[in-house]
């Protein structure tokens, strides 16, 4: 029973390290984000693709009010992956951060100075007592100076910087296609088609334009721009085709 009694205290106590050095909170914080829904990013010379799947859990239900990608500013979008209500609150978090840097300094935030303003914020709810974890991750793209810039968060508050990367269901396998197939020399068309491509590789998944956000970050005038479900449709199409990769 002492044993037991021990494993619960470090099974509740965010800020209490187990015997070997784990915090349990954290690792179930990395759960939920599994069970969300899949997203994926990719890096080309160009810019960065963002595409999420986009499940309803009824017909009844409006589409447009998932949100699974985000305008963070111009030049910076957000994907995410489990609770929707912890991503909304970073994602807002990133907006207020990409505003102050704005109106101080008059220039646009560096996606990498972004990622780690969430990641600080992140951390800090890994060892305050009274709260939990934020469940979620997040995929932060965006350009630099010209210069594509691809992130993921981590419920424990750790960032890395990825070419091409997947979070929450499926991301083996999802991340498995990407390892195989991403090059470096993708231009954001081919980066589009990668990232569906990658989205429907677990079996049990199925890609339609309407049920798949998809938004681009381009080092050109447009920045971030969603791109409607019409010009997903004929990727979509060859992809259900069973159409070769390029």
């Amino acid at each position: 029973m002492q044993g037991q009694s021990q494993q619960q205290a470090y099974d509740r106590g965010i800020t209490i390290f187990s015997p070997d050095g784990r915090l349990y909170q954290v690792e179930y914080a990395r759960e939920a984000v599994k069970r969300g829904t899949a997203s994926v990013g990719v890096r080309t010379p160009d810019g960065v693709v963002l595409a999420a799947n986009r499940q309803v859990s009824s017909p009844l239900m409006e589409r447009s009010s998932v949100e699974k990608l985000h305008k963070a500013d111009d030049h910076v979008g957000v994907a995410s992956a489990g609770h929707v209500a912890d991503a909304r609150q970073l994602v807002d978090l990133a907006r207020r951060r990409a505003q102050g840097e704005q109106l101080r300094y008059g220039q646009q935030i560096d996606v990498e100075t972004l990622t780690r303003s969430i990641t600080d914020h992140i951390q800090e709810y890994t060892q305050t007592g009274g709260a939990r974890p934020f469940g979620v991750a997040l995929l932060v793209g965006g350009v630099d100076d010209g210069e594509p810039r691809l992130f993921e968060t981590d419920p424990s508050g750790t960032d890395y910087e990825w070419q091409a990367a997947a979070i929450g269901s499926n991301r083996d396998a999802i991340q498995g296609y990407l390892e195989a197939e991403y090059r470096a020399d993708l231009d954001v068309d081919a980066g589009i088609e990668l990232a569906l491509r990658a989205l429907s590789e677990p079996e049990d998944e199925t890609v339609e334009a309407e049920s798949v956000d998809v938004a681009t970050i381009t080092n050109d005038d447009q920045g971030y721009r969603s791109v409607p479900a019409e010009d997903l449709e004929s990727i979509v199409a060859e992809i259900d085709a069973g159409g070769d990769d390029d």
